[in-house]
């Protein structure tokens, strides 16, 4: 998941191309500009340009490759909420900053309510996830608390773009 931006362009920017071809990237990010424009009806210039500006402006902030972590010897995922006994911006930056640096997080949530952040993460095993705890996570001073929750099976969501169900 990318870092949320600061500045956003504001929603009504984006008019129904555009969110035709953020829908077609959605469910193919493989696609080539050729098959894009046919998929949409563009020109296939119109549509390079076009998805350019979405980069350009920030509204596709990148690329990303999933990995099935069970294929690389990572089979036991789970989520570790993190509460923070001090919430100086300069030891919550430092916790961040460490806890996204760390193998095995597939992605930090800085959040509002009675935890600080939530861990996603995928070890090895059982005493993999216990020493990832220990070692990466309860050894920042400003850790008050944390809990492990296992993941017994993720599924992804449909995302703020309505997909075609046909």
């Amino acid at each position: 998941m990318p870092e949320l931006a600061k500045t956003q362009p504001p929603a009504a920017a984006l008019d129904t191309v555009d969110r035709g071809i953020l829908r077609e990237l959605g469910d193919n990010p493989e696609l080539t500009n050729k098959a894009l424009a046919t998929r949409l009806g563009i020109a296939e210039s119109t549509c390079a340009y076009r998805v350019r500006a979405l980069r350009d402006n920030g509204v596709i902030t990148g690329r990303r490759l999933d990995v099935d972590t069970r294929a690389l010897g990572y089979p036991l995922q789970a989520v570790i909420k993190v509460r923070l006994g001090s919430h100086s911006q300069e030891h919550v930056e430092k916790l961040y900053d460490d806890l996204v640096r760390t193998p095995g997080v597939i992605q930090a949530f800085h959040v509002a309510g009675a935890d600080d952040f939530h861990l996603y993460v995928a070890v090895e095993d059982a005493e993999a996830l216990r020493d990832f705890v220990l070692q990466h996570v309860t050894v920042h001073r400003v850790v008050r608390q944390t809990e492990t929750l296992l993941v017994f099976e993720l599924r992804e969501g449909p995302g703020v773009l309505p997909r075609d169900t046909a």
